[in-house]
């Protein structure tokens, strides 16, 4: 199981370095981690995507240490069904004159935008949920996956 949590905090030089330490410090391992300004400049969203470990008490320790660090705002931890996530994938799939049709018809069904066309390949902008991405990718991948770059989650709460 992965926990999605998000921390507003102040726009400030090494209050990444300090959030993203007390996960490493504490055996974490952050399988997503994504930043940004939001309306305000001087305040900046960050999810953070990690592996169970065990207890929710270990969770619950995180947060509270989370909101003791200076320039942090507000800590949330989304439970299922508590938040809307999207990740942005972009995937280079090699392609051939036989096989471009089929991948560009994966892509339609999936919502998937073309943002490159080469005779040797196509690039893919994926965005969506967990679910959405590993399918797209798995029919991808018979045809050979050249490159692939995540961006990292996104949440945001439902209410």
């Amino acid at each position: 199981m992965r926990h999605t949590i998000s921390v507003l905090l102040e726009n400030k030089f090494g209050v990444l370095a300090r959030v993203a330490g007390l996960f490493s410090g504490r055996g974490f391992n952050i399988t997503s981690l994504a930043v940004g300004e939001t309306t305000d400049p001087d305040i900046s969203r960050m999810t953070i995507v990690v592996d169970d470990q065990g207890s929710p008490r270990i969770m619950e320790q995180v947060e509270k240490q989370l909101n003791k660090l200076i320039n942090v705002i507000k800590v949330q931890e989304f439970s299922s069904g508590e938040s809307v996530d999207r990740e942005l994938i972009l995937v280079k799939v090699k392609t051939t004159t036989t096989t471009r049709l089929e991948i560009l018809e994966i892509a339609r069904i999936f919502r998937a935008r073309v943002v490159d066309l080469s005779r040797h390949s196509v690039v893919l902008e994926i965005t969506g949920a967990d679910d959405k991405t590993r399918a797209i990718l798995e029919l991808l991948s018979r045809f050979g996956i050249k490159e692939l770059v995540r961006g990292g989650k996104l949440a945001i709460a439902r209410n």
